[in-house]
């Protein structure tokens, strides 16, 4: 009885490549991975944020003519009396404090973002890698979750984290299966 040729060299490849595939650095790959997820909530939830507007309507008398008013003619206008500036809870995303977050100007952009989740610390516990995107601004979970008002009332919660997170856990597992691919590509040659 003849048992036939074998081609041995396929399997010699398979079992290269699957050594290499084991040499990986699985713990770099999933560290890298989950920054990546940091980086991408913080792309959502920091556009989500609210600002806040300390505009108050004042009545203005027109000292001259001009094109929408006559002299005399009393009308309101949006003015920001207290000096405040907006942005704050915003910026906190990218800041290590509140008076971080309250003395910047501008709001963060995408490559403040990505650069902060870069420099985020990840740990693991168990099988789980843990990496905690903080805002550091007081009255965050009072604007995230809703507060009572001085009068007694209920100011409703916008929720722009709890969304946000949301819209990434739709995402996450599309952006795990490409960065794998690449691994498994990069291990298979292919």
């Amino acid at each position: 009885m003849k048992w036939g040729r074998c081609e041995y060299r396929q399997l010699i490849k398979l079992r290269d490549n699957l050594a290499k595939l084991q040499s990986a650095d699985l713990d770099k790959f999933c560290r890298d991975t989950s920054k990546e997820l940091a980086a991408r909530l913080l792309s959502l939830v920091i556009p989500a944020t609210p600002v806040g507007n300390y505009k108050t309507e004042v009545k203005v008398t027109a000292k001259r003519d001009s094109k929408h008013h006559k002299k005399g003619d009393v009308y309101t206008k949006r003015v920001n009396r207290s000096g405040k500036m907006g942005g704050t809870l915003r910026r906190g995303w990218t800041a290590r404090t509140e008076g971080e977050a309250a003395g910047g100007q501008g709001h963060p952009t995408a490559d403040q973002a990505k650069a902060y989740a870069e420099a985020l610390p990840i740990s693991k516990q168990g099988t789980t890698y843990v990496v905690e995107v903080i805002n550091p601004v007081h009255y965050a979970s009072y604007v995230e979750f809703g507060h009572r008002t001085p009068g007694g009332g209920w100011k409703e919660g916008k929720y722009f984290l709890t969304i946000s997170e949301q819209q990434l856990r739709g995402q996450a597992p599309a952006i795990i299966e490409d960065k794998l691919k690449k691994l498994l590509r990069g291990a298979f040659n292919v």
